[in-house]
């Protein structure tokens, strides 16, 4: 079976409603945290992609068992110490960062030495950012060239840390967190406002934490070696993955759309601020709060009258897995877009901010980039008019899907042939079906 799609049609109107599989960051932490909670843990609507299947392999390995049923995951806990391991574990976390990182910080107190592995463009990822923390527990780490393979052997007597996470990493941030767990005393965090789906989770589990919000950071105070019960929990739907389709709609003639049941953490929706700022049309109704996430339907239509914006660097931790389409969008706004201090795109799967801004180039799109900082001229009547191939892009699963959204909205007498079709599987394995239920017409 081809590897690619080759699109040469712009998508007809289309007024749908849909829904979006389960949140990918808070699937892997409701598996990770079940499999150190106390016997049995459902999660409804568990996203299967790769990244979590890659997940539940792990924590398999770890002695941790599951069952697949019917309608839910069920996973039988055995506490904060019930990893069991054999010597020699080798885990492989495929192109996952989030699980990578975050179960370093469960593996914190492991007898056996364990080693992380990981394919070849999260193998090209800095590690340094967490390993360093984790150090300061008292576990021991070893990592050439501060990437992955890294070897961990825990210790049995942590000690509680302070730790200033100034870049913004909710993946680092809940790494200690989570190492925090496995510690006695009080471990401190002074974080940059980033995603805060961990400490939703730990405030829903009832596991001791205290946080005080600041403007810029947050103090969080965990409490460790407090054991916590099994839980069940419906994951809502990842708003990451509804941004291709909210940006498909915004560029399509005369379409609507509305998605239901989104994750709609104020953490998580810089794209929405984004996008309405740029004149789009979007809407959250039916607001709902369960176990602390706040969860809405999206409402959004074709937008005709985009204009640019000078986006403030204080949402880019926000919005930092949708700026591909956000650029998109520029790129058909009318005027000048800037962005400031983007470079944490190229520590992505793929060097993100460079790979959009070579495409932007193949399409015809004028742009200024001075180190992370960038502007883009847009232009209303923007179309692809030259067929190309998009290649060599290390497999990122959202550049794949970016440059689907641009050739359905964009392509006029030519096509777009997108290579490495199943990365989609690390992160949104039903993509492609949702388009085509939508009138898309992918080859």
């Amino acid at each position: 079976m081809n590897n690619y799609v080759r699109i040469n049609k712009k998508i007809n109107s289309f007024d749908k409603i849909i829904e979006i599989d389960g949140d990918k960051s808070i699937s892997i932490r409701c598996v990770l945290l079940a499999s150190q909670a106390i016997g049995k843990s459902r999660i409804y609507n568990l996203l299967k992609s790769e990244d979590v299947i890659s997940t539940l392999k792990s924590i398999k390995q770890l002695g941790i068992n599951y069952k697949n049923k019917k309608n839910f995951l069920e996973i039988y806990g055995s506490g904060l110490d019930g990893y069991k391991t054999e010597k020699k574990v080798k885990i492989d976390a495929g192109n996952s960062g989030t699980l990578a990182r975050l179960i370093l910080g469960l593996l914190v107190n492991s007898k056996n030495t364990i080693k992380i592995t990981g394919d070849k463009s999260l193998s090209m990822r800095d590690f340094s950012r967490i390993t360093e923390p984790l150090k300061n527990f008292g576990a021991e780490l070893l990592s050439k060239k501060n990437s992955l393979p890294v070897e961990i052997r825990g210790s049995q007597f942590l000690r509680p840390i302070s730790y200033d996470e100034k870049i913004g990493s909710a993946q680092c941030k809940s790494a200690v967190m989570l190492a925090a767990l496995k510690t006695p005393g009080l471990t401190k965090i002074k974080a940059k406002k980033s995603r805060n789906h961990s400490e939703t989770l730990f405030k829903s589990l009832n596991i001791p934490i205290k946080i005080k919000k600041g403007r810029y950071f947050d103090i969080i105070e965990i409490n460790g070696q407090k054991n916590f019960q099994g839980f069940d929990y419906i994951i809502p739907g990842d708003i990451s993955s509804s941004s291709f389709f909210l940006v498909l709609t915004i560029l399509a003639k005369n379409s609507k759309l509305i998605i239901k049941n989104v994750n709609i953490n104020s953490t998580r929706t810089g794209i929405l601020n984004i996008l309405n700022k740029m004149n789009a049309n979007i809407k959250i109704k039916n607001k709902k709060i369960y176990k602390g996430e706040p969860i809405g339907d999206l409402f959004v239509k074709s937008s005709n009258n985009l204009k640019a914006i000078k986006c403030p660097k204080s949402v880019n931790s926000s919005a930092i897995d949708e700026f591909l389409v956000i650029f998109l969008i520029a790129a058909k706004a009318k005027g000048v877009s800037s962005f400031e201090d983007l470079g944490e795109l190229n520590k992505k799967e793929s060097p993100r901010l460079n790979i959009s801004l070579d495409f932007l180039n193949k399409i015809g799109v004028k742009y200024k980039r001075k180190n992370d900082d960038i502007k883009i001229y847009g232009d209303p009547n923007l179309e692809i008019t030259k067929s190309f191939k998009i290649k060599n892009y290390l497999k990122d699963h959202r550049v794949f899907m970016m440059s689907c959204i641009a050739a359905l909205t964009l392509v006029k007498n030519c096509s777009v042939t997108i290579n490495d079709k199943d990365s989609i599987k690390t992160s949104f394995p039903n993509f492609l079906n949702i388009l085509k239920k939508l009138g898309a017409k992918i080859n």
